[in-house]
């Protein structure tokens, strides 16, 4: 459990980044938070793993309260966060050395590091590039290593901060594919995105907007209401775009982020005419 209450933050004591943040992550929750340039979702992540620490209110990781030093260690080996340039967190040349880097810190031994590279990299879809030289990867492949690379850590939480942003179509399919396994596996995912597709796979979505929480909720009871997310300069998910189209045609389609029900409606509405 991850608990935010009332928590109000400020990187230059003038204006608020986080203004009275209180929302919740139940474990093995994936949650998306949404949200335009400057509000507040990146901070609020950085939050989670004590990176940062509230000015008021408090944050709860499982037992613990990031404000207290002699815990931060246990707090940042529970929640692991991946960044949006993979090249800001890849250390070394070859990608076995690489992913071994953080669990090397901890003090884990030789034979079981071996293993949880092993482990780390056939999750992220990568077994049998140990041996490549990290500079030579792919946008995508890099970012699954940033990936393996906190894995290899043991987490229960995994924070990814605009980790789809740089790269390209093929490899954001990868990435969420990976991220889908992992949350499938039991692992707590908080996944900060722009897009809007991503945002659709998640258990819910939290919207923020000058430091608050604006909206909060289920992908369908969020991304559907297009007035607010483009008041918020969002976009509006291509199916619920559609099926507006669609019902200010005259087709009386529900407007849902399920492509699959759409075209039933649809095809059911075009057999009887």
């Amino acid at each position: 459990m991850i608990q935010f209450q009332d928590v109000r933050f400020t990187y230059n004591r003038q204006r608020f980044a986080l203004n009275g943040v209180t929302t919740r992550i139940r474990p093995g929750e994936f949650v998306c938070m949404l949200g335009g340039n400057g509000s507040g979702k990146s901070t609020l992540a950085k939050h989670v793993n004590a990176l940062l620490v509230p000015d008021e209110g408090s944050v709860r990781v499982g037992e613990w309260d990031t404000t207290d030093e002699s815990v931060r260690y246990l707090i940042r080996s529970t929640a692991g966060m991946v960044f949006q340039n993979p090249d800001d967190q890849i250390v070394a040349t070859l990608v076995e050395n690489d992913v071994a880097f953080g669990p090397e810190n901890l003090g884990v031994s030789t034979d079981e590091l071996r293993i949880r590279v092993e482990e780390a990299l056939k999750t992220v879809g990568l077994a049998g590039y140990e041996k490549n030289e990290t500079n030579a990867l792919s946008g995508g492949q890099k970012q699954r290593v940033a990936i393996a690379g906190v894995l290899a850590m043991k987490p229960q939480v995994l924070i990814f901060d605009e980790a789809s942003a740089m790269i390209d179509p093929r490899g954001r399919t990868g990435l969420m594919r990976v991220i889908r396994e992992l949350n499938q596996q039991g692992m707590t995912i908080i996944m900060i995105t722009h897009f809007m597709d991503e945002a659709a796979l998640a258990d819910r979505v939290l919207v923020m907007d000058a430091g608050q929480v604006v909206m909060e909720g289920t992908p369908d009871e969020v991304l559907t209401r297009s007035d607010e997310l483009r008041h918020l300069h969002l976009d509006t998910p291509f199916p619920i775009t559609f099926a507006q189209a669609c019902r200010e045609a005259g087709l009386p389609v529900s407007i849902t982020l399920n492509n699959e029900t759409l075209e039933e409606e649809l095809c059911s509405l075009l057999s009887t005419k």
